[in-house]
């Protein structure tokens, strides 16, 4: 087991990645919200030993931190890995297809590396015209607009992230993969 944060601040990831026992590996380009179209996180998808995907994209948690929030203590999920790992025992979901990203997820997220790009060359006004655009074409997927935050010195757990998790709620929680019912 692996996590992969997709933040740049290291030491905020370390901050976070305390107390756990297996690696945690950065990748602030995102690539893997790309090739498993992610569109949120946390976001599980089981590949087993022969890089194959045994279950797709999931609405999982490894910790109890958010389960107030989101009414879904971890152990469920842990149950079904320890199921999958011992007896081979995939949950039914496990065959769920996940849609590709759609064009305006696309662009969206060729607009954030734009920003990322900008920001890292000091273009300010640059960074900030394609994050806008960015979160204007994919509102709702956190991959951009909740990892955009830090990046513009927002609090990525702040008013304006709760004020977009409520509209995100409001908006039917849209998410790429697989939602397990709340508790």
């Amino acid at each position: 087991m692996i996590a992969v944060a997709i933040d740049e601040d290291l030491e905020a990831i370390r901050g976070h990645s305390e107390g756990i026992t297996y690696p945690v590996l950065m990748d602030p380009e995102h690539n893997l919200t790309e090739l498993y179209a992610i569109s949120n996180v946390p976001t599980v998808v089981w590949i087993d030993e022969n890089g194959r995907i045994a279950r797709p994209n999931a609405s999982e948690f490894g910790t109890d931190m958010f389960v107030e929030y989101t009414g879904r203590p971890r152990e469920g999920h842990f149950n079904q890995l320890r199921a999958w790992v011992r007896d081979d025992l995939v949950p039914a979901d496990a065959d769920t297809e996940i849609e590709d990203l759609s064009q305006d997820e696309i662009d969206a997220r060729l607009h954030f590396k734009l920003a990322a790009t900008a920001r890292h060359s000091g273009d300010d006004a640059g960074a900030t015209r394609h994050f806008a655009k960015a979160i204007e074409l994919a509102p709702f997927d956190f991959t951009i607009s909740r990892a955009a935050m830090p990046l513009q010195g927002e609090d990525p757990f702040g008013e304006k992230f709760m004020a977009l998790m409520q509209q995100w709620v409001d908006e039917g929680a849209p998410f790429h993969g697989i939602v397990p019912p709340r508790s």
